[in-house]
């Protein structure tokens, strides 16, 4: 699969990557905080940072998923204030990065710092169908905790 990726920062390719796998087993590409200055985000705060390039995939059979950096969630308490950003076929715009800080310290965002992960995915779309009735199973209609610890 070829992912169109274009630069909306003369900076992209120079001074903050362009998105890329840092290994060969990686699942997800890093995103960049495309920041002319640091951004300071207090604890219990959110702030929004761009990462200065846009994406087109190839058809509606995929989705772009934005998932939080490990080392920031559980180091920092820095994750997307969405918990997942998703990016449809059809957006053409910047991707944006809405980061929240859970921690007990402001957390400041460098320029081109690694802030969050980017995954390419196939998407199934289901067709919905209404019924009156769902087939039984095991665990039936049973909720929170209900498999057990």
């Amino acid at each position: 699969m070829n992912l169109k990726v274009k630069a909306l920062s003369p900076k992209i390719g120079k001074e903050i990557p362009a998105p890329f796998y840092a290994s060969a087993g990686a699942a997800a590409m890093d995103l960049h905080a495309c920041v002319d200055a640091p951004v300071t985000i207090p604890a219990g705060g959110r702030a929004v940072i761009p990462t200065g390039i846009a994406i087109a995939l190839p058809s509606a059979q995929y989705v772009a998923l934005v998932f939080a950096r490990s080392g920031l969630g559980i180091k920092h308490g820095v994750a997307p204030a969405n918990c997942v950003g998703v990016i449809d076929s059809d957006y053409r715009g910047e991707i944006m990065v809405g980061l929240q800080n859970s921690g007990e310290s402001d957390y400041t965002i460098q320029p081109a710092d690694r802030i969050a992960q980017l995954m390419i995915t196939p998407v199934v779309q289901a067709q919905v169908e209404l019924v009156e009735e769902l087939d039984d199973t095991d665990r039936g209609a049973g909720g929170f905790g209900s498999t057990g610890r």
